[in-house]
């Protein structure tokens, strides 16, 4: 069994991970809609929607803990190992 501490570091890590996996996806910057904001960098996302790549991010890290989770307690991956 894992201790709490340690799965809550696996997923902190693991939601950091999809995190970056998730940021580029539908990124419209400012160049590509035409409309580029007066002393800003026009490569900037004209709406980053970042609280939807949060729940996105949530979503994503939760399956891929469980999966990473579920391989390192499994004992025929751990007499693999050894």
């Amino acid at each position: 069994m894992i201790a709490p501490a340690t799965f809550f570091a696996i997923y902190f890590v693991v939601w950091w991970i999809c995190l970056f996996v998730v940021l580029p996806f539908g990124v419209r910057n400012q160049v590509d809609v035409g409309q580029v904001v007066p002393g800003s960098e026009a490569g900037a996302p004209l709406h980053p929607m970042f609280w939807r790549r949060v729940i996105w991010t949530t979503l994503l890290s939760i399956p891929v803990t469980a999966i990473l989770l579920w391989l390192l307690t499994a004992k025929w991956l751990q007499e693999y190992w050894s």
